[in-house]
């Protein structure tokens, strides 16, 4: 089976994200390091298929700072909520898996709505289905209907966030329509 060619500017943003990775990972951002980082990137990314990292071609480090700066207060205020829950509540704590369909069926947007859902403490996300964009995600404290219906809403309004970050165009439009209906 022949893999189609991935342009460099398609693969780019991958093999950044690899370097940069490598230099974590080593705890070492010298040159040399950061070379053979690159060296191995572009070696993983040609033997073993990836899918290409498809970005909408807009960026707003305007929303980005507004979003990080509501994500941290997310973070926050879950923090103390678990650390009320384990010390409070302990094993009587009632946990759920909600199926929570997104709007975006770009990889890049599930995947990241699915790991910013998961750096809040107290929610997880335990499967993904990428034919429907529907993550599936562990609530702490998830008690009756109400609470499914608020795990729903944050996930999404999570999502929205970020495709004002950085969704394509079509998908800003169909949330502002979203939005106005």
């Amino acid at each position: 089976m022949s893999r189609r060619r991935i342009s460099l500017r398609q693969e780019l943003p991958l093999l950044v994200w690899l370097v940069f990775v490598w230099g974590a990972l080593w705890q070492d951002f010298s040159p040399g390091n950061l070379l053979f980082g690159a060296l191995i990137a572009v070696v993983v990314a040609r033997l073993f298929y990836l899918p290409p990292v498809e970005l909408g071609g807009r960026f707003s480090i305007v929303r980005a700072v507004a979003f990080a700066i509501v994500f941290l207060g997310k973070v926050v205020a879950a923090s103390f909520q678990v650390l009320y829950l384990a010390v409070a509540r302990g094993p009587k704590v009632t946990n759920a898996v909600v199926a929570v369909q997104l709007r975006s069926h770009s990889d890049l947007m599930v995947t990241a709505t699915g790991h910013v859902i998961s750096l809040i403490p107290g929610s997880l996300v335990v499967e993904v289905d990428r034919s429907t964009s529907t993550l599936y995600i562990h609530g702490l404290n998830v008690r009756n209907g109400e609470d499914v219906m608020n795990l729903r809403k944050e996930v999404r309004d999570t999502e929205a966030g970020l495709i004002r970050v950085m969704g394509t165009k079509d998908e800003l439009a169909a949330l502002k329509q979203e939005e106005g209906a």
